[in-house]
């Protein structure tokens, strides 16, 4: 992913910020052999430091990928609109069109976790974050209502190296365009139009 130094996050307090709401992405991972990569989407529980954990069907096709090579990527994009070509000129013959998006991408290496009990701590884990209210059960290896289908799944132990976070509001540019593009998503309003004019105040607004 390119990141220009107008994009990039201004500390790791932003893009933890904004990955902390975010717990749906993409899980990228090399072929096997020269093959495409394999793309899964999927929820994930990261603890805003070194650690995300997901779970996947045994038949997922990512498995082989990861034996082969444990390198794998999670992705995630939000607050994305498109800007048209008259938003960022006053003349549509000078105007380039852009995407304003903001993404987060975790390099990690992979451990896939197999025994019950590391699959249970897993399945407990994601089910605490994602079902807060406490109903999901109890979660153990040999007992509550999931234990059966611990045979059914795998676990997966992600340990973050890099982070790459870019936020792309043309921060770079002068305040009339940040005006226009700001009037022009907020009468627009099409979905994604206001977690994107959300980002370029907010960028806008804690700008050095």
């Amino acid at each position: 992913m390119l990141i220009h130094p107008w994009d990039a996050a201004r500390d790791d307090d932003e893009w933890r910020g904004w990955l902390r709401t975010r717990d749906f992405g993409q899980l990228a991972v090399n072929g096997v052999d020269g093959a495409a990569p394999v793309v899964v989407p999927t929820h994930f529980l990261y603890d805003g430091d070194a650690e995300v954990l997901l779970h996947l069907a045994r038949p997922n096709p990512i498995w082989a990928a990861l034996e082969a090579n444990p390198a794998v990527v999670v992705s995630v994009h939000d607050d994305y609109a498109y800007i048209p070509t008259s938003w960022r000129s006053d003349s549509p013959v000078t105007g380039v069109p852009t995407s304003y998006y903001a993404a987060v991408q975790l390099v990690c290496q992979a451990e896939i976790v197999d025994d019950r009990e590391g699959k249970a701590e897993i399945l407990r884990r994601q089910l605490a974050h994602h079902q807060p209210a406490g109903d999901h059960g109890e979660v153990a290896a040999d007992a509550g209502p999931y234990h059966r289908n611990l045979s059914a799944i795998r676990g997966l132990r992600l340990r973050v190296a890099e982070v790459r976070a870019k936020f792309k509001y043309d921060d770079h540019r002068q305040a009339e365009l940040h005006e226009r593009v700001a009037r022009g998503l907020a009468e627009r309003d099409l979905p994604g139009d206001a977690g994107a004019l959300n980002q370029q105040r907010r960028r806008r607004a804690t700008a050095p």
